[in-house]
């Protein structure tokens, strides 16, 4: 455990760094904010009797995904594991006395949250000090705080572990660049990230929520912004913890094929 934890100390601190991306970022995610709530407040100008979520609910949703947005978007990965895949460097990274899966893992969590936390308190301040509705609310209660903060926690490591699935199977292609985009796109759309998921139709909701794509994000930025029943947040987070064992596990199997049969410099 200490290697792995080192491992992500050592992401963690070279993440940390690169505060001038981060400024970039918070102006792009600023200006994605207000473009999206300015989006949705003329929809519901035409009748909001008609939507599944407040207004308010709404921008405080918006604005905790932009938040954490380096946190939960899929597409968010290391070119260089791809690039050691493919070129046979990946050969280097066998000779460690590590599980290539778990080092991985450790990595692309330190990754996102050093990303986020350099992102996520600026676009906080400016957020909660907007007027309402337009602004970032405050949870319900302390308790649904603290369901926000398990279920965030959640989400990042199946997120995490669903980026770990698209590096595995990179291993039986000749190139992942086709392969990263089926899963992106596929994923941006079910996870609530283009169109919150409670938007859909009631049949279509009930199915995507029990997909893997709706543990990611939909369900902590739910749980915060009061637009999921009381008597539904647990049974989110189970399939939270559900969805996440499966993943990891269907990595860790796909990990032990390739490890037997990945070939370098066609040998």
């Amino acid at each position: 455990m200490k290697k792995y934890l080192s491992f992500f100390q050592l992401r963690f601190a070279m993440g940390i760094q690169y505060r001038a991306a981060a400024l970039a970022g918070i102006a792009t995610q600023f200006f994605w904010g207000f473009m999206e709530i300015m989006a949705f407040y003329a929809f519901y100008e035409t009748g909001a009797e008609a939507f599944p979520m407040s207004f308010e609910a709404t921008s405080t949703y918006i604005w905790l995904q932009q938040s954490f947005f380096a946190m939960f978007t899929v597409w968010l990965m290391e070119n260089e594991i791809f690039d050691s895949i493919q070129n046979g460097n990946i050969a280097y990274e066998l000779c460690r006395p590590v599980h290539l899966y778990f080092m991985w893992f450790a990595r692309n969590i330190a990754n996102r949250m050093a990303s986020a936390l350099l992102r996520c308190f600026p676009i906080f301040i400016v957020a909660a000090f907007l007027p309402k509705p337009y602004g970032l609310s405050a949870p319900a209660d302390f308790m649904n705080f603290l369901l926000f903060l398990l279920t965030l926690g959640l989400a990042l490591l199946v997120t995490v572990a669903f980026n770990l699935l698209v590096y595995m199977l990179s291993f039986f292609t000749i190139s992942a660049t086709g392969l990263r985009m089926i899963f992106v796109s596929m994923v941006e759309f079910f996870t609530g990230a283009i169109i919150p998921l409670p938007f859909f139709p009631e049949k279509v909701r009930f199915v995507l929520e029990l997909l893997p794509f709706a543990a990611m994000q939909n369900v902590p930025l739910r749980v915060y912004s009061g637009s999921m029943e009381e008597g539904r947040m647990m049974r989110a987070a189970l399939l939270q913890c559900f969805w996440l064992f499966v993943l990891v596990g269907a990595g860790l199997a796909l990990w032990r094929i390739a490890e037997k049969h990945v070939a370098v410099q066609g040998g």
